[in-house]
């Protein structure tokens, strides 16, 4: 008790956590080494308040966070609904919350793209392949579309950073954003949160379950996600439009979201266990929203008229987006003593459209003022996946969780099958007018079709009482078809498109890890890892829309080297983790725009990256918790010989490029060797902090504050350099105050009190200098119950 309180009185004073954990004295005879295996489920908010072992399942198995060799963070269900409560999307709102995260999105709540530790992938092509793989109760979701599932009654989400090919696959260079949903009990347990905010914001999460047989072999969850905003953007514009875009006031901005996921659990015997789960999400809301010429030359200042709530669009018919999806999977485990076997069945289904005015409407609009005039063209584009169908199976054969020797072997196969239509029209001038006849429809019709297997193993060996050494393998074969069905422009019924209608690419890859970890105590782990991942080839086929070929991208493989500390001290009420990191990315698949907006498609020959992440969790006091988490990051492409076409119309580039550019006919080109990846901000800084004042008369009533904040650094939007894609300091702060009183809590709550007007996305086509920007500030009220 004596060293408690010297150590809580060195944080209050300000001693860092390095120099507590030198201070520290050793002891030879200290108790056992807790085995790594010795968690069994992740704490919940009760044990949180009473310091209470974060668990994670990074390899696996159910293991301490203290007793895996990777970087990984850790996200609680209380902290997901701070941040969601003003009706953010459920995926997004994750960006910047842990150390090296990134989200973000030009295509509206159905497409995300993550990014760990500045690798990711800009393209918004619907058939594109990303470096960070999402698993959601243990399936993998691939497909851009099936990424945007919202998650809801989470009991956990893990973000596994550097290469996890060994147990989780290709495509996972990155790392892994895992979302574990809270699961079926023999007893009854559920929670509920309600809020309410500005624009009619509604955000209801809640989930129940317990047993249906009165001996607990058989139970349920039932979980639900409610969203809804009301249109708060009006669309000014008053000139002729061709495809019945009909403006007016509030016509754009809302959505309504709503999810169901029902999860039986089935444990006939001892050794067997069942798990049944199937989901449907029902969407309907706005695609993103660009604002033409609010990025102004020579600066990424945001102007001082901007308006969030005003555009002029012409076209798009209000930027429309529609999604369906659903599923459903088994997990099955037999436990035959010296062994486990596990098979995951999944099938995910997916269908939609979206309908976005690509060019940020007819002009610029600042204070209401919207000419009706196109500068050099308008334009919009549409994607609609008919029918996607993703089946994958897993099996793997497990050792116990215990001795000296641990091992694990498996194989999955997995086929992903989507008939996608892409429709971009344009318009041009006419003597400052609408041109009355738009091009031809450009509309084509793909049918893309991703297989792939893999066989994998990895075993852990306790060398001494403190140290383990760990080594994974994985081989996969990955393959990828892209046909196109039906064309663009025709003469005569006769396409121009002159390009291979098929294009089929296929590639068989090594991926693997080998780490140590060096348990000092059973409070202090180091370890180190070098890991090898790889990113299957990809094609790009919307280009087809333009009556231009494919273009394609070879695999590229990540060698990634990292060293870190992990404490969790004074029982787990001071924990702090450091972890450093370099990688090289091998022919790294690069994505730029074509003057038509299109994706381009290509390799570079190597990317570098390295950094630092830090996190740190805190109780100095009774009632008060802190945490803190930082990454910083440099990240640079290595190809001289590798350009990036620049936005440009008429010959005249828009914007201040920094990097050397080489003009061909009315198109520009800027070289990128030497330039940071895109949307990988340089430093990364969040903070949360909460203090609970007990009443003296109601021990079990307490007033509350909470309030969390999120600092990013310097991110460049495109590939080349230029003064105004970029932003440097977004910042956003939460706010919440309240009352909690037994299992129940009322509060008042912001997101992004001080209204921040936060640039995150560009289009850099043709001259519209269109962004994308963060939501507006949301006030309201919350309500959450737990059982």
């Amino acid at each position: 008790m004596t060293k408690m309180l010297w150590l809580r009185a060195m944080m209050l004073a300000g001693v860092p956590p390095m120099a507590l954990l030198a201070a520290m004295p050793v002891r030879a005879a200290e108790k056992p080494l807790a085995p790594p295996s010795d968690a069994t489920a992740p704490a919940d908010s009760s044990d949180e308040a009473a310091g209470g072992e974060v668990v994670v399942t990074a390899q696996r198995r159910t293991e301490s966070t203290l007793a895996v060799p990777i970087a990984v963070s850790v996200l609680k269900p209380e902290a997901l609904r701070d941040f969601q409560s003003g009706g953010a999307d459920t995926l997004l709102s994750l960006s910047g919350r842990v150390p090296s995260l990134y989200v973000e999105s030009t295509t509206g709540r159905i497409f995300p793209r993550f990014y760990i530790r500045g690798l990711g992938n800009i393209d918004f092509y619907l058939g594109a392949s990303q470096p960070v793989t999402l698993i959601q109760d243990d399936v993998i979701e691939e497909h851009v579309v099936l990424k945007s599932n919202p998650a809801f009654d989470v009991a956990q989400v893990e973000v596994l950073k550097g290469p996890q090919g060994s147990l989780f696959g290709r495509n996972t260079t990155a790392g892994i954003v895992k979302f574990d949903s809270a699961q079926p009990t023999s007893t009854w347990a559920g929670q509920g949160s309600l809020t309410y905010g500005t624009f009619n914001t509604v955000n209801a999460d809640a989930g129940i379950g317990g047993p249906i047989t009165s001996d607990g072999t058989l139970s349920f969850r039932l979980s639900g996600l409610y969203q809804h905003r009301d249109n708060w953007i009006s669309n000014t514009y008053t000139g002729p439009s061709d495809d019945g875009t009909v403006p007016g006031r509030n016509v754009m901005g809302g959505f309504d979201e709503r999810d169901i996921r029902l999860q039986l659990l089935a444990k006939p015997t001892e050794a067997l266990s069942l798990r049944l789960s199937g989901h449907y999400r029902d969407y309907a809301g706005t695609a993103s929203i660009f604002y033409r010429g609010s990025i102004q030359r020579g600066t990424n200042a945001v102007p001082a008229n901007f308006d969030r709530s005003v555009v002029a669009y012409d076209e798009a018919r209000n930027n429309p987006q529609a999604y369906q999806t659903g599923g459903a999977s088994l997990k099955a485990d037999y436990d035959f003593g010296p062994v486990t076997l596990t098979s995951i069945t999944a099938w995910e289904r997916a269908s939609g459209f979206s309908r976005g005015d690509t060019d940020g409407g007819a002009a610029a609009n600042f204070g209401g003022v919207a000419p009706n005039i196109c500068a050099a063209g308008c334009g919009q584009s549409q994607g609609r996946l008919r029918q996607l169908d993703q089946w994958t199976e897993e099996v793997r054969l497990a050792s116990p969780n215990s001795g000296r020797f641990k091992w694990q072997v498996g194989a999955i196969y997995f086929d992903s099958r989507d008939t996608t239509e892409f429709d971009q029209r344009a318009f041009f001038l006419t003597s400052n007018v609408l041109g009355t006849t738009p091009n031809p429809n450009n509309f084509v019709v793909l049918r893309n079709v991703n297989t792939s297997w893999a066989v994998f193993g990895q075993a852990s060996f306790d060398i001494t009482r403190r140290l383990t050494l760990t080594g994974g393998v994985r081989v996969t074969e990955d393959s990828k078809d892209t046909n196109l069905l039906q064309t663009a422009n025709t003469v005569a019924g006769v396409s121009t498109f002159t390009g291979a209608r098929r294009v089929t690419l296929s590639d068989t890859q090594p991926s693997w890890d080998v780490s140590l970890l060096y348990r000092a105590s059973n409070d202090v782990s180091l370890y180190a890892r070098v890991a090898r991942g790889f990113r299957g080839p990809t094609i790009q086929g919307r280009s087809a829309v333009f009556n231009s070929p494919f273009t394609t991208a070879n695999s590229e493989t990540n060698t990634s080297y990292e060293a870190g500390l992990k404490t969790g001290l004074l029982g787990n009420l001071l924990r702090f983790s450091l972890s450093g990191f370099y990688y090289n990315v091998d022919n790294i698949q690069l994505n730029a725009n074509d003057s038509n907006g299109n994706g381009v498609l290509f390799n570079a020959n190597r990317a570098t990256g390295y950094g630092m992440e830090g996190e740190l969790e805190l109780r100095p006091v009774r009632n008060l918790r802190l945490s803190a988490g930082l990454s910083l990051l440099k990240t640079e492409i290595n190809d001289r010989n590798v350009f990036a076409q620049v936005g440009a119309a008429g010959g005249v580039v828009s914007q201040t490029v920094l990097n050397p550019v080489v003009r061909v006919g009315n198109n520009f080109f800027a070289q990128i060797d030497g330039n940071a990846l895109p949307n990988a901000p340089d430093y990364n800084l969040n903070l949360t902090a909460r203090y609970d004042l007990p009443l003296p008369t109601r021990r079990d009533v307490r007033l509350f504050v909470a309030t969390d904040f999120n600092l990013q650094g310097k991110i460049n939007y495109v590939l080349y350099k230029s003064v105004e894609y970029t932003s440097d300091g977004n910042n956003e702060l939460g706010l919440k105050l309240g009352v909690a009183f037994g299992r129940y809590e009322l509060a008042a709550f912001a997101r992004n009190l001080t209204d921040n007007r936060n640039l995150i996305g560009v289009i850099d086509t043709s001259n519209y200098r269109a962004g994308i920007y963060n939501d507006p500030r949301i006030i309201g009220v919350s309500l959450s119950a737990f059982r």
